[in-house]
């Protein structure tokens, strides 16, 4: 049966007709004064507000570059400056040329996009069979599958992609088989095998030679360990106890299909200006490398996204929010936008598209939570309707100073839930061992110099203090990590049996 959130077409030109009536439009100027004049001062101004160390922004218009440039610095506390060819990563906005690498495929017939998955994964399993068999490769890339957020199979671990994929059998369904939406990455790395299977070729190779070479897109990498041979490149940074930091770079090659690219907003020009052309490289006359009808299915709507997926979304109130395949869509100021962010820990990205307008935005940045990528959109495609009065870098930073505010707030409560004056039940080096589970991995437990050391995965590592009771609190040695609690169970003869930890429970092991 057809999911109530598959959307026919009519349906929607029907719903994207009702909405844009119902939007006052902003009057366009016909031949608007130089759009992005003051925009420089502008982005330079508002990277002191949000603390951002280093920033790249690119605009195209009408076929044309009108702006590449880079603001700030690749590392806090050094002078080397972002230009346009420095290397971020560009994070989720990868998905878009995952989706545009299966449309490539599809035109070459090898395979459809409503294709079972199992059909080139033959090993392929969820925990429900019939979701197991009725997958396809559309369902891959719209967030449609019914599981939930999946993403500590791979953030911190060294699992491989087939090792991720191969566990999502044991994953307990979230919701219903296409009946809602939950953001998902680890459908978009086993889209990747799927290119693979298909191809003959693996996901980087294609991205390379399919996109990045006909593209000359030469400055971008697809994966983080290519990043050594590169030197003009941004370091991530994050907000910790109040300083901005210099962090660890978070790899996210083995889910590679859906985050993993490295670019400059200089090459990422060149993507926008190819998908505002419909596929075509090298302006309209130039090479197709996608059919007119591909190039298409790609923005068309797939669910509806919910309208709160962003927190801006609260200010700029769209009537409505979908997904293609690797973009958001929403209606603004009476225009249809196709857009997507990218977030590893310490970078940010987004990408706007106005394509009736042949209008495109790209910002690449280096501290993690730094919204004003969203206010970078907003305001050029505010600049090209003619409007320079809007101050969406303020409303924002606002915005989330809010919910930075509230999350301290919700910590404070945590603590204050403390029970003082306990004792653990065992002396420390009985809690000492191996804890796991089937799905999450191990988390290992040492006992060493009075204190006990916590490690899960390649990327945490720390010591636990007391907190009240059989909980312990993980202070890790990345301070960028917030402390998490560790939960010790005995079994009736007192001795520890599980470990629950990050919302999920670890058994020891003998």
């Amino acid at each position: 049966m057809p999911s109530s959130l598959t959307l026919t077409r009519r349906a929607f030109e029907i719903l994207l007709a009702a909405a844009l009536l119902a939007t006052p439009a902003v009057a366009q100027s016909s031949t608007p004064a130089a759009p992005l004049d003051g925009f420089d001062s502008y982005v330079a101004s508002a990277m002191k507000d949000w603390r951002i160390p280093g920033l790249a922004v690119a605009v195209v218009k009408d076929g044309r570059l009108v702006m590449a440039k880079g603001f700030g610095v690749r590392e806090q506390g050094r002078s080397e400056p972002v230009d346009e060819h420095t290397l971020f990563a560009i994070g989720s906005t990868t998905k878009a040329m995952t989706a545009a690498l299966i449309g490539m495929l599809v035109d070459e017939k090898k395979l459809n996009w409503d294709d079972p998955v199992i059909k080139y994964l033959p090993w392929f399993q969820l925990k429900d069979p019939y979701v197991t068999r009725e997958l396809t490769v559309r369902d891959l890339l719209t967030h449609r599958s019914g599981l939930g957020n999946a993403d500590f199979l791979w953030v911190g671990q060294n699992n491989s992609a087939h090792e991720i994929i191969r566990r999502l059998r044991l994953i307990e369904p979230a919701y219903s088989f296409r009946s809602s939406f939950i953001y998902q990455n680890i459908m978009y790395a086993t889209a990747g095998a799927v290119i693979e299977a298909a191809s003959g070729k693996t996901w980087e190779q294609m991205i390379q030679t399919r996109i990045f070479d006909p593209l000359e897109m030469h400055d971008t990498i697809p994966v983080l360990r290519m990043r050594a041979q590169r030197s003009n490149i941004a370091s991530p940074h994050q907000v910790v106890n109040g300083r901005v930091l210099v962090v660890e770079s978070t790899s996210v090659d083995s889910v590679a299909p859906a985050g993993s690219v490295w670019s400059s907003v200089a090459d990422m020009s060149k993507w926008m200006q190819f998908l505002i052309d419909g596929g075509v490289v090298g302006g309209p006359n130039g090479t197709r490398l996608l059919s007119e009808a591909t190039a298409a299915e790609l923005f068309k709507p797939q669910v509806i996204a919910p309208r709160d997926q962003y927190p801006t979304t609260a200010l700029v109130k769209p009537h409505w929010m979908t997904y293609g395949l690797g973009w958001f869509q929403q209606d603004y100021q009476g225009r249809a936008v196709d857009f997507h962010t990218g977030s590893i820990d310490g970078m940010i990205a987004i990408h706007g598209l106005i394509r009736d307008e042949r209008l495109g935005v790209y910002a690449l940045g280096n501290l993690a939570n730094g919204e004003l990528r969203h206010a970078i959109m907003y305001t050029v495609f505010d600049r090209y309707a003619g409007r320079h009065d809007h101050d969406w870098s303020k409303e924002f930073l606002k915005l989330y100073g809010d919910l930075e505010k509230t999350a301290e707030e919700a910590q404070k409560r945590q603590e204050s839930r403390r029970v003082t004056g306990t004792s653990p039940s065992l002396a420390l080096e009985k809690y000492a061992g191996t804890y796991s589970d089937p799905l999450h991995g191990s988390v290992e437990i040492a006992f060493s110099e009075g204190k006990l050391q916590i490690r899960y995965g390649v990327a945490r590592a720390g010591t636990l203090e007391h907190w009240n009771y059989d909980t312990f609190r993980a202070n890790w040695n990345a301070e960028w990590n917030r402390p998490s609690l560790v939960t010790f169970n005995l079994d009736a003869q007192g001795r520890p049996a599980m470990l629950q930890f990050l919302g999920s429970r670890y058994v020891r092991q003998p």
